[in-house]
Protein backbone atom coordinates (compact mmCIF):
# COMPACT_ATOMS: atom_id res chain seq x y z
CA UNK A 1 0.00 0.00 0.00
CA UNK A 2 1.41 3.35 -1.04
CA UNK A 3 1.97 5.82 1.80
CA UNK A 4 0.39 9.23 1.05
CA UNK A 5 2.81 12.12 0.64
CA UNK A 6 3.53 14.25 3.69
CA UNK A 7 2.72 17.96 3.69
CA UNK A 8 3.82 20.34 6.44
CA UNK A 9 1.51 23.27 7.21
CA UNK A 10 2.50 25.99 9.63
CA UNK A 11 -0.39 27.01 11.88
CA UNK A 12 -2.89 24.26 11.02
CA UNK A 13 -4.80 25.17 14.18
CA UNK A 14 -5.04 28.82 13.15
CA UNK A 15 -6.89 30.52 10.33
CA UNK A 16 -5.62 30.07 6.77
CA UNK A 17 -3.56 27.04 7.75
CA UNK A 18 -6.67 25.27 9.03
CA UNK A 19 -8.39 25.57 5.66
CA UNK A 20 -5.29 24.42 3.78
CA UNK A 21 -5.05 21.44 6.11
CA UNK A 22 -8.71 20.53 5.63
CA UNK A 23 -8.25 20.64 1.87
CA UNK A 24 -5.16 18.40 2.01
CA UNK A 25 -6.85 15.86 4.29
CA UNK A 26 -9.85 15.71 1.95
CA UNK A 27 -7.40 14.72 -0.80
CA UNK A 28 -5.98 11.89 1.30
CA UNK A 29 -2.67 13.62 2.08
CA UNK A 30 -0.75 13.26 5.31
CA UNK A 31 -0.29 16.50 7.24
CA UNK A 32 2.07 17.60 9.97
CA UNK A 33 1.74 21.04 11.48
CA UNK A 34 4.39 23.30 12.96
CA UNK A 35 2.82 25.53 15.57
CA UNK A 36 3.65 27.96 18.31
CA UNK A 37 0.90 26.36 20.39
CA UNK A 38 1.63 22.61 20.32
CA UNK A 39 -0.49 22.01 23.42
CA UNK A 40 -3.64 23.57 21.99
CA UNK A 41 -6.55 21.29 21.20
CA UNK A 42 -6.01 19.56 17.87
CA UNK A 43 -9.21 20.06 15.82
CA UNK A 44 -8.05 17.30 13.44
CA UNK A 45 -7.38 14.74 16.20
CA UNK A 46 -4.89 12.10 15.08
CA UNK A 47 -5.17 13.06 11.41
CA UNK A 48 -2.52 15.76 11.89
CA UNK A 49 0.76 15.25 13.71
CA UNK A 50 2.12 18.18 15.70
CA UNK A 51 5.58 19.67 16.16
CA UNK A 52 6.62 23.00 17.71
CA UNK A 53 8.22 25.67 15.52
CA UNK A 54 11.67 25.21 17.09
CA UNK A 55 12.98 28.37 15.44
CA UNK A 56 15.75 28.39 18.05
CA UNK A 57 16.76 24.78 17.34
CA UNK A 58 17.63 24.29 13.69
CA UNK A 59 18.34 20.57 14.05
CA UNK A 60 14.88 19.89 15.48
CA UNK A 61 13.28 22.16 12.89
CA UNK A 62 14.96 20.22 10.07
CA UNK A 63 13.86 16.95 11.67
CA UNK A 64 10.22 18.09 11.74
CA UNK A 65 10.38 18.84 7.99
CA UNK A 66 12.08 15.66 6.85
CA UNK A 67 10.02 13.46 4.57
CA UNK A 68 7.75 16.28 3.47
CA UNK A 69 7.20 17.04 -0.20
CA UNK A 70 5.62 20.45 0.37
CA UNK A 71 5.80 23.13 3.05
CA UNK A 72 2.87 25.53 3.31
CA UNK A 73 3.97 28.59 5.25
CA UNK A 74 1.22 30.75 6.72
CA UNK A 75 3.36 31.91 9.68
CA UNK A 76 3.59 35.68 10.09
CA UNK A 77 2.62 38.37 12.60
CA UNK A 78 -0.05 41.00 12.10
CA UNK A 79 1.83 43.56 14.21
CA UNK A 80 4.76 43.75 16.59
CA UNK A 81 3.80 42.89 20.16
CA UNK A 82 6.33 42.57 22.98
CA UNK A 83 9.27 40.50 21.78
CA UNK A 84 7.30 39.24 18.78
CA UNK A 85 8.37 41.75 16.12
CA UNK A 86 8.36 41.90 12.34
CA UNK A 87 12.16 41.59 12.34
CA UNK A 88 11.92 38.46 14.49
CA UNK A 89 9.24 37.02 12.21
CA UNK A 90 11.48 37.61 9.18
CA UNK A 91 14.38 35.80 10.87
CA UNK A 92 12.09 32.92 11.84
CA UNK A 93 10.85 32.44 8.27
CA UNK A 94 14.41 32.64 6.94
CA UNK A 95 15.32 29.85 9.37
CA UNK A 96 12.32 27.85 8.19
CA UNK A 97 13.35 28.24 4.55
CA UNK A 98 16.91 27.11 5.27
CA UNK A 99 15.64 24.14 7.27
CA UNK A 100 13.33 23.18 4.39
CA UNK A 101 16.28 23.23 2.01
CA UNK A 102 18.34 20.98 4.28
CA UNK A 103 15.38 18.65 4.82
CA UNK A 104 15.07 18.25 1.01
CA UNK A 105 11.54 19.61 0.88
CA UNK A 106 10.58 19.84 -2.80
CA UNK A 107 8.33 22.91 -2.83
CA UNK A 108 7.29 25.76 -0.60
CA UNK A 109 3.92 27.47 -0.85
CA UNK A 110 4.29 30.86 0.80
CA UNK A 111 1.27 32.92 1.82
CA UNK A 112 2.35 36.52 1.21
CA UNK A 113 0.17 39.58 0.53
CA UNK A 114 -0.77 41.65 -2.49
CA UNK A 115 1.68 44.43 -3.32
CA UNK A 116 4.41 43.02 -1.06
CA UNK A 117 7.61 44.95 -1.67
CA UNK A 118 11.03 45.31 -0.10
CA UNK A 119 10.68 49.03 -0.75
CA UNK A 120 7.43 49.44 1.18
CA UNK A 121 7.50 51.87 4.13
CA UNK A 122 5.10 49.51 5.93
CA UNK A 123 6.87 46.69 7.83
CA UNK A 124 4.14 44.12 7.08
CA UNK A 125 4.45 44.55 3.32
CA UNK A 126 8.22 45.12 3.45
CA UNK A 127 8.86 41.95 5.43
CA UNK A 128 6.70 39.88 3.10
CA UNK A 129 8.49 41.35 0.09
CA UNK A 130 11.89 40.58 1.56
CA UNK A 131 10.93 36.97 2.25
CA UNK A 132 9.56 36.55 -1.26
CA UNK A 133 13.06 37.41 -2.52
CA UNK A 134 14.65 34.95 -0.07
CA UNK A 135 12.36 32.20 -1.38
CA UNK A 136 13.02 33.08 -5.03
CA UNK A 137 16.77 32.86 -4.37
CA UNK A 138 16.50 29.60 -2.41
CA UNK A 139 16.94 26.07 -3.75
CA UNK A 140 13.25 25.35 -3.27
CA UNK A 141 10.63 25.14 -5.95
CA UNK A 142 8.06 27.75 -4.97
CA UNK A 143 4.55 29.11 -5.30
CA UNK A 144 4.03 32.54 -3.75
CA UNK A 145 0.36 33.26 -3.05
CA UNK A 146 -0.60 36.90 -2.57
CA UNK A 147 -4.04 37.31 -0.98
CA UNK A 148 -5.65 40.61 -0.07
CA UNK A 149 -7.91 40.80 2.99
CA UNK A 150 -8.96 37.23 3.76
CA UNK A 151 -12.53 36.84 4.93
CA UNK A 152 -14.24 33.89 6.56
CA UNK A 153 -15.83 32.82 9.85
CA UNK A 154 -12.63 33.52 11.82
CA UNK A 155 -11.40 36.66 10.04
CA UNK A 156 -10.58 39.88 11.84
CA UNK A 157 -11.47 42.84 9.58
CA UNK A 158 -14.95 41.89 8.36
CA UNK A 159 -16.01 40.54 11.74
CA UNK A 160 -14.73 43.61 13.61
CA UNK A 161 -16.49 45.98 11.21
CA UNK A 162 -19.70 44.00 11.76
CA UNK A 163 -19.17 43.96 15.53
CA UNK A 164 -18.71 47.75 15.61
CA UNK A 165 -21.83 48.20 13.48
CA UNK A 166 -23.80 45.99 15.89
CA UNK A 167 -22.46 47.54 19.10
CA UNK A 168 -22.26 51.29 18.47
CA UNK A 169 -24.64 53.93 17.10
CA UNK A 170 -21.87 55.49 14.97
CA UNK A 171 -19.24 53.95 12.70
CA UNK A 172 -16.30 56.16 11.71
CA UNK A 173 -14.75 55.65 8.27
CA UNK A 174 -11.15 56.75 7.85
CA UNK A 175 -11.13 59.83 5.64
CA UNK A 176 -13.04 59.76 2.37
CA UNK A 177 -13.44 55.98 2.32
CA UNK A 178 -12.86 55.94 -1.45
CA UNK A 179 -9.79 53.69 -1.23
CA UNK A 180 -10.44 50.19 -2.51
CA UNK A 181 -10.37 46.71 -1.01
CA UNK A 182 -10.83 43.33 -2.69
CA UNK A 183 -11.60 40.68 -0.06
CA UNK A 184 -10.87 37.01 -0.79
CA UNK A 185 -12.54 34.01 0.84
CA UNK A 186 -10.28 31.87 3.02
CA UNK A 187 -11.50 28.69 1.30
CA UNK A 188 -10.50 30.16 -2.06
CA UNK A 189 -7.03 30.96 -0.72
CA UNK A 190 -6.67 27.37 0.49
CA UNK A 191 -7.82 25.98 -2.87
CA UNK A 192 -5.44 28.26 -4.79
CA UNK A 193 -2.53 27.34 -2.49
CA UNK A 194 -3.06 23.58 -2.74
CA UNK A 195 -3.52 23.76 -6.50
CA UNK A 196 -0.33 25.79 -6.86
CA UNK A 197 1.59 23.23 -4.80
CA UNK A 198 0.96 20.59 -7.43
CA UNK A 199 2.36 22.63 -10.29
CA UNK A 200 5.98 22.33 -11.39
CA UNK A 201 6.91 25.87 -12.35
CA UNK A 202 7.82 28.65 -9.95
CA UNK A 203 4.85 31.02 -9.75
CA UNK A 204 3.61 34.17 -8.02
CA UNK A 205 -0.20 34.46 -7.89
CA UNK A 206 -2.51 37.16 -6.61
CA UNK A 207 -5.30 35.35 -4.76
CA UNK A 208 -8.32 37.60 -5.15
CA UNK A 209 -12.06 37.23 -5.54
CA UNK A 210 -14.13 39.14 -8.13
CA UNK A 211 -15.73 41.90 -6.04
CA UNK A 212 -13.94 45.20 -5.42
CA UNK A 213 -15.36 47.80 -3.05
CA UNK A 214 -14.38 51.19 -1.79
CA UNK A 215 -14.01 50.96 1.97
CA UNK A 216 -17.12 53.09 2.38
CA UNK A 217 -19.06 50.67 0.15
CA UNK A 218 -17.72 47.71 2.13
CA UNK A 219 -18.89 49.15 5.45
CA UNK A 220 -22.31 50.00 4.02
CA UNK A 221 -22.66 46.52 2.50
CA UNK A 222 -21.96 44.89 5.86
CA UNK A 223 -24.32 47.30 7.61
CA UNK A 224 -27.05 46.49 5.10
CA UNK A 225 -26.63 42.73 5.47
CA UNK A 226 -26.74 42.74 9.27
CA UNK A 227 -29.44 45.45 9.31
CA UNK A 228 -27.36 47.81 11.43
CA UNK A 229 -28.83 51.20 12.26
CA UNK A 230 -25.43 52.73 12.99
CA UNK A 231 -24.81 56.11 11.37
CA UNK A 232 -21.76 55.92 9.10
CA UNK A 233 -19.67 59.08 9.26
CA UNK A 234 -16.33 60.18 7.83
CA UNK A 235 -13.59 61.47 10.12
CA UNK A 236 -9.99 62.50 9.69
CA UNK A 237 -7.95 59.27 9.70
CA UNK A 238 -6.03 60.31 12.81
CA UNK A 239 -9.23 60.94 14.78
CA UNK A 240 -10.91 57.73 13.62
CA UNK A 241 -7.77 55.80 14.56
CA UNK A 242 -7.72 57.44 18.00
CA UNK A 243 -11.29 56.29 18.57
CA UNK A 244 -10.39 52.75 17.52
CA UNK A 245 -7.56 52.77 20.07
CA UNK A 246 -9.95 53.88 22.80
CA UNK A 247 -12.20 50.95 22.02
CA UNK A 248 -9.11 48.73 21.97
CA UNK A 249 -8.41 49.76 25.55
CA UNK A 250 -12.01 48.94 26.45
CA UNK A 251 -11.85 45.41 25.03
CA UNK A 252 -8.17 44.83 25.92
CA UNK A 253 -7.09 44.26 22.35
CA UNK A 254 -5.39 45.97 19.41
CA UNK A 255 -8.27 46.73 17.07
CA UNK A 256 -6.18 48.26 14.31
CA UNK A 257 -2.67 49.60 13.77
CA UNK A 258 -1.73 52.80 12.00
CA UNK A 259 0.29 50.76 9.49
CA UNK A 260 -2.88 48.87 8.63
CA UNK A 261 -4.75 52.13 8.14
CA UNK A 262 -2.02 53.39 5.81
CA UNK A 263 -1.97 50.11 3.88
CA UNK A 264 -5.73 50.26 3.44
CA UNK A 265 -5.76 53.90 2.37
CA UNK A 266 -2.86 53.32 -0.04
CA UNK A 267 -4.92 50.81 -2.06
CA UNK A 268 -2.54 47.97 -1.25
CA UNK A 269 -5.38 45.52 -0.64
CA UNK A 270 -6.54 45.33 -4.23
CA UNK A 271 -5.04 43.60 -7.25
CA UNK A 272 -4.75 44.67 -10.87
CA UNK A 273 -4.68 41.01 -11.96
CA UNK A 274 -7.74 38.97 -13.00
CA UNK A 275 -9.59 37.38 -10.04
CA UNK A 276 -9.20 33.62 -9.64
CA UNK A 277 -11.30 33.09 -6.52
CA UNK A 278 -14.94 32.01 -6.72
CA UNK A 279 -16.76 33.18 -3.59
CA UNK A 280 -18.38 36.64 -3.59
CA UNK A 281 -18.25 38.51 -0.29
CA UNK A 282 -21.79 39.81 -0.84
CA UNK A 283 -23.14 36.26 -1.11
CA UNK A 284 -21.12 35.02 1.85
CA UNK A 285 -22.38 37.87 4.04
CA UNK A 286 -25.98 37.00 3.19
CA UNK A 287 -25.39 33.34 4.04
CA UNK A 288 -23.68 34.12 7.38
CA UNK A 289 -25.61 37.16 8.53
CA UNK A 290 -26.60 35.60 11.87
CA UNK A 291 -23.01 34.99 12.98
CA UNK A 292 -20.92 37.84 11.52
CA UNK A 293 -19.81 40.26 14.20
CA UNK A 294 -21.87 38.71 16.98
CA UNK A 295 -18.69 38.16 18.99
CA UNK A 296 -15.60 40.32 19.15
CA UNK A 297 -12.62 38.71 17.37
CA UNK A 298 -9.78 38.98 19.89
CA UNK A 299 -6.43 39.16 18.10
CA UNK A 300 -4.24 39.21 21.23
CA UNK A 301 -6.11 36.37 22.88
CA UNK A 302 -5.97 34.25 19.74
CA UNK A 303 -2.21 34.50 19.28
CA UNK A 304 -0.62 35.49 22.58
CA UNK A 305 -2.66 33.91 25.38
Amino acid sequence: MEIPELNVVTGAFGYTGKYITSRLLSMGKRVRTLTGHPNHQNPFDNQVSVAPFNFDNKRELIKSLQGATTLYNTYWVRFSYGQVTFDKAVENVKMLIKAAEEASVRRIVYISITNASEESPLPYFRGKGFLEKVIINSRLSYAIIRPTVIFGPEDILINIIAWFLRQFPIFAVFGSGDYRVQPVFVGDVAEIAVSAAHQDENIIIDAVDPEIYTFDELVRLIADRIRSRAKIIHLRPELAFFLSRLIGYMVNDIVLTWDEVEGLMSNLLVSENPPIGQIHLSDWLSQNVDSIGTKYAFELYRHYH
